[in-house]
């Protein structure tokens, strides 16, 4: 019996061994379909490079960090030059070399105490600093020391940069200067660097370099003295020259110090400490951190579509911070595309091969994604429409639509159209404000026969939702006229000339739309850009059946209209609104206004009195 049940348990055993390894050799058969993504799959067929790049991603925070920025223009600014710190360093030694550093440099070295005491506060409070300036000045160092070279600038101008900006293309001050070398915008605009809502050519680290030895020549002209050229860098050539006269025609910069501004009286003992902690900085003990990226690194491949930094970082494999550092002048993170115009990017030479070599690839994926995803809030305000709103038919299904916003779309003219709530539409596409961009496609849960409905049936033109980031068109109406307007919203980098660029109009024009005293706007503020009256007759049940939603028909003016006002729209002229009248001359409508020349802008009242 015993015997019995021990061949009972054996046989059991050897039967569940036998079913566990045909159940693992079946798992190992049947494997289950991983289906990839569009990125996966272009990846897949990327030709490979056998260089692989490796960024070290904490010295890649080091590069975008304003931190040291911050901490050293404020040591700067208010350091004070005839304080004694209490420091390691016989004052004997330091004559010494900086006797060395004068003999080898076309600038005035010379020892006194403000500049022992400016180094030693260095020395004391800022040595972590320099470890980790010196490591952002093995990338930027050689593109300075080239572009200074070929305009026989001397070398050591780089220190300034430290100074200047820390050695961060994205530092900006207080005053708005931007930048390795600090340019405001107008001298920025001077020395050709591009401005516009994409770029800033003030952060481009060679093009901001060579405005900067282009400022530097033509001030060495003016001052023969290098170190008077630092001090109008900083304080501007006109402070210079009132220094000198009020030291008696004195042209030495420590004979003038006392009479420029405060934070000038230190720049230039700033610069030259700058440049002995970067020639001694092994005799302090100070050891530089490791710079992974270095310039001769990297190489710059020009871009034929527009793309952002985050398709091309998923493309490539790097880090998006990467391609910041290298092209820190796209403000935006997209390399754009203009009519005419070539933009370059630059990137290490192991991902320059790897770019080439699948150009078509990854244009193409851009242009997918493009086409499928929404584009940024903000990048929305700087490219928003001018026209009326155009309404698009409905892609249904089942249980949820989607519908593509469109030219002028709001979101309470869509919840309008579908009879749902506004807050629903937000919580449906997980919308954290009423902005909506050009193109976003919307998921909208209503029935099909509502859908139907608001295609057949669209309504009168809706009122704006004044929190939309984009620029929309509006329309006020009454019994005679119906006033349309179109608004932007101010962003980053715009400016009244801009504006009136972008959409076609003047300056005085912008400015009297919007009751403005001057030429400063707030950013964020709405402007209006064009407002146009026109006269209206009755709703056009049939618009839609042409792809049309303007839910109002245009008066044309006739004979009939004598006596009637007419309302300026944008191109009329009075040559062309004369023609509108059988019988009217130019000089009865100047004559009827009491207008003395032909200047007349939209929206105007004229009496057309027949």
């Amino acid at each position: 019996m015993i015997v019995k049940k021990i061949s009972l348990v054996v046989t059991a055993l050897f039967s569940m061994s036998m079913f566990a390894q045909e159940t693992a050799e079946l798992s190992k058969e049947i494997k289950p379909e991983v289906k990839l993504s569009y990125l996966d799959s272009i990846k897949s067929t990327f030709k490979k490079d056998d260089m692989a790049a490796r960024v070290d991603s904490l010295w890649m925070n080091e590069l975008v960090s304003l931190d040291i920025y911050d901490d050293l223009t404020k040591d700067i600014q208010t350091i004070n030059k005839d304080v004694t710190v209490d420091e390691e360093l016989p004052t004997e030694l330091l004559k010494q070399r900086l006797a060395a550093m004068n003999a080898k440099s076309p600038f005035e070295i010379e020892y006194n105490q403000g500049l022992e005491n400016v180094i030693k506060s260095f020395l004391k409070n800022r040595k972590k600093s320099f470890s980790r300036l010196m490591a952002l000045s093995e990338y930027y160092f050689p593109i300075f020391e080239e572009t200074f070279a070929k305009e026989k600038i001397p070398l050591e101008i780089k220190y300034l940069a430290v100074v200047e900006s820390a050695l961060n293309p994205k530092a900006v001050s207080r005053m708005g200067a931007t930048g390795l070398w600090q340019f405001m915008y107008g001298t920025g605009k001077q020395y050709a660097l591009k401005i516009d809502s994409y770029i800033d050519e003030r952060s481009d680290p060679l093009k901001a370099t060579i405005a900067c030895s282009d400022y530097m020549t033509r001030m060495f002209n003016v001052f023969n003295d290098w170190e008077l050229v630092l001090a109008s860098y900083n304080s501007g050539p006109g402070n210079v020259t009132k220094a000198i006269r009020r030291s008696g025609g004195k042209t030495g910069y420590w004979d003038i110090r006392n009479h420029l501004p405060k934070e000038t009286q230190g720049y230039v003992p700033a610069f030259y400490a700058t440049m002995y902690l970067f020639e001694y900085h092994k005799e302090h003990g100070i050891n530089p951190e490791r710079a992974v990226v270095k310039n001769f690194e990297t190489d710059t491949v020009a871009v034929k579509n527009q793309m952002t930094f985050k398709q091309l970082a998923d493309l490539l494999d790097m880090p998006q911070s990467q391609i910041q550092l290298l092209n820190p002048s796209y403000k935006l993170n997209v390399v754009p595309a203009y009519h005419g115009e070539q933009h370059f990017l630059r990137l290490p030479k192991d991902k320059i091969a790897a770019f080439v070599s699948n150009e078509d690839k990854i244009y193409a994926y851009a242009q997918y994604e493009s086409l499928n995803k929404t584009i940024p809030t903000r990048l929305a305000a700087k490219i928003a429409p001018k026209a009326k709103p155009v309404r698009e038919a409905v892609e249904s299904s089942k249980e949820i639509q989607f519908y593509k916003v469109k030219k002028g779309d709001n979101l309470g003219a869509i919840a309008d159209r579908y009879n749902v709530n506004i807050s629903d539409l937000k919580k449906w596409n997980n919308l954290k404000s009423n902005a909506i961009a050009l193109g976003r496609s919307l998921k909208i849960k209503s029935d099909v026969d509502t859908a139907a409905k608001a295609v057949k049936e669209p309504k009168s033109i809706p009122s704006i939702d004044k929190n939309t980031d984009v620029a929309i068109a509006s329309a006020e109406d009454n019994d005679k006229v119906s006033v349309q307007t179109v608004e932007y919203v101010v962003a980053s980098g715009d400016n009244l000339g801009s504006i009136a660029k972008k959409f076609g109009t003047t300056i005085a024009d912008l400015k009297e739309l919007n009751n403005l005293a001057s030429n400063n706007i707030g950013l964020g503020k709405t402007l209006v850009v064009s407002k146009i009256v026109t006269e209206i007759e009755e709703p056009v049940s049939t618009a839609i059946a042409s792809n049309s939603v303007d839910s109002f028909k245009k008066k044309a003016p006739s004979a009939k209209s004598m006596g009637e006002d007419y309302y300026v729209k944008k191109g009329d002229s009075l040559y062309s609104i004369s023609k509108k009248y059988p019988g009217v001359t130019i000089s009865d409508i100047k004559k009827w206004n009491g207008i003395k020349d032909e200047d007349i802008k939209p929206g105007m009242k004229l009496k057309i009195n027949g």
